[in-house]
């Protein structure tokens, strides 16, 4: 006799239990968070409000009434948002944990609700009081957006304890698998923690990787049963014609095993990728990158505005730095270097000196000892000697950077970038590595805050050029966030 649901439920084992319930375990809490917040906030706009200023009050009669009236249309507000949260699927596994999808698809929801609310007010004539509904909406977004981003940090924590992860059987050919069980242990923040892979039969046999190899491409089903995996990604088709695939997606259990087809193209950015059904073929548009128009003109303008108010403001930091080096020890205070910025052109970068006046004479004896640290290009090594005292200071919390903003207050540079790299460095690199010098460089970049200094020449690049290849205003303010958090956390720079 078989099992009921809630029966066969039971009876799973530990790893299969938790994989099965953590989606809708999380999506609870999030629930509870978000119906707290919420409440908080509109309610509490509505007291603060109405108790100070009651002329704008829309309904007529004694007092009573009126926080009867205002307390019927805040539950209704609090209740179109928790639904408008639902129907945007902001708490859908596939957006939670990583990237910006879960903070755009709040803020749509919660513009679009604004949006109804104006026009249901002025359809049936309802004189709802401006401010009320003004502080409620942005105030709403913000602490909602802060609430999700705690509990992302929660997350990321619990995934990298190998917990609340999709348990992933990769299939494809051997160097595919390779590749993306790297990338996806690189970050463990996104939620796919790799149990094994399915190859085909001649290279399963070959294989010497360190992707565990569960059989070929005819026992992927024995492979997720045997590892209680609930995800297949499919990481190369070369082996796998159409019929086939379609027929490994029939074999899925509905609702709690899913398929994910990851395309050949690696390193391109969501906005870019645009899926379009056509003659029943799920065909992916890739929008090639644009360095023109108004994304540049809101970037250059992003740069000025925040160059001039970040000199403005931290004009006596500046200074106080001056007089630090310049005491430290003797020399300059400006270290003046030619780099290699936007379209190869040359220009003179600035930081706060933080090494001896005759660093670049000793550079060439210490550049035999860097080629062991794993980085031919890019110069850094952990405890360089030509460091002073002061500069390990400025450099440990990045503040020799900081006459960089005259840089990107006049053009040079950007406040996010590929890094300017020198021209002895340019003539070493690889014909890809130009498409750099699309973008003006920044005073940080994506590879800064991905791993900072401890980064191979490799890494350094793919980011660089993933950033390149991707950029936005919005990616920009993520990257300078996540800036300031390693340029406040244990490692810092060297």
């Amino acid at each position: 006799m078989s099992a009921k649901p809630s029966e066969r439920d039971e009876t799973l084992s530990g790893p299969d239990q938790r994989q099965f319930d953590w989606r809708r375990a999380y999506a609870r809490r999030l629930i509870v968070t978000d119906v707290l917040v919420l409440s908080w906030v509109v309610f509490g706009v509505q007291i603060a409000w109405f108790g100070v200023d009651s002329e704008d009050v829309a309904f007529q009669g004694n007092e009573s009434e009126l926080a009867v009236s205002y307390t019927a249309i805040s539950i209704i507000l609090l209740t179109a948002w928790m639904i408008s949260l639902s129907v945007y699927g902001t708490r859908e596994s596939r957006v939670i944990g990583t990237g910006s999808q879960e903070y755009r698809l709040i803020a749509d929801g919660a513009l679009r609700l604004f949006g109804l609310v104006a026009i249901v007010a002025f359809l049936l004539q309802i004189n709802l009081a401006r401010g009320y509904v003004l502080i409620a909406f942005p105030l709403g977004l913000i602490v909602l957006s802060f609430s999700r981003w705690m509990w992302r940090q929660w997350l990321s924590v619990q995934r990298a304890r190998g917990r609340y992860m999709s348990r992933v059987v990769l299939v494809g050919s051997s160097a595919s698998v390779e590749y993306f069980a790297k990338e996806l242990s690189r970050q463990p923040e996104a939620g796919y923690l790799v149990v094994g892979a399915c190859v085909p039969g001649s290279e399963a046999r070959a294989h010497t990787g360190a992707v565990s190899i569960l059989g070929d491409l005819d026992g992927v089903r024995e492979a997720m049963v045997a590892t209680q995996a609930d995800t297949v990604v499919i990481t190369s088709s070369d082996d796998l014609p159409p019929e086939r695939v379609r027929m490994l997606s029939w074999a899925l259990e509905p609702g709690r095993q899913h398929l994910v087809v990851a395309p050949s193209l690696v390193d391109i950015g969501g906005p870019r990728i645009h899926t379009r059904p056509v003659a029943n073929l799920p065909l992916i548009h890739v929008e090639t990158p644009k360095y023109e128009g108004s994304k540049r003109f809101a970037k250059r303008a992003f740069d000025i505005v925040a160059s001039g108010l970040g000199l403005a403001l931290l004009s006596p930091l500046l200074a106080v730095i001056a007089i630090a080096v310049r005491l430290g020890s003797a020399g300059p205070v400006f270290f003046r270097q030619e780099r290699v910025g936007y379209n190869g052109k040359h220009f003179e970068m600035l930081k706060f000196r933080s090494m001896v006046v005759d660093a670049e004479q000793r550079l060439i004896a210490l550049q035999e000892q860097q080629r062991t640290e794993g980085n031919s290009v890019l110069f850094k090594m952990k405890d360089d000697p030509r460091i002073t005292k002061t500069g390990a200071v400025l450099r440990r919390f990045s503040l020799d950077e900081l006459p960089q903003l005259l840089n990107v207050f006049q053009g040079s540079m950007s406040l996010v970038g590929p890094r300017p790299p020198l021209a002895r460095e340019v003539a070493l690199y690889e014909q890809h590595v130009h498409r750099r010098f699309l973008v003006k460089p920044g005073i940080t970049g994506l590879w800064q805050v991905s791993g900072r200094s401890n980064l191979t020449w490799d890494e350094s690049v793919r980011l660089d050029l993933y950033y390149v290849e991707n950029w936005s205003l919005t990616g920009d303010l993520l990257i300078l966030w996540r800036t300031l958090r390693a340029v406040l956390g244990r490692d810092g720079a060297y």
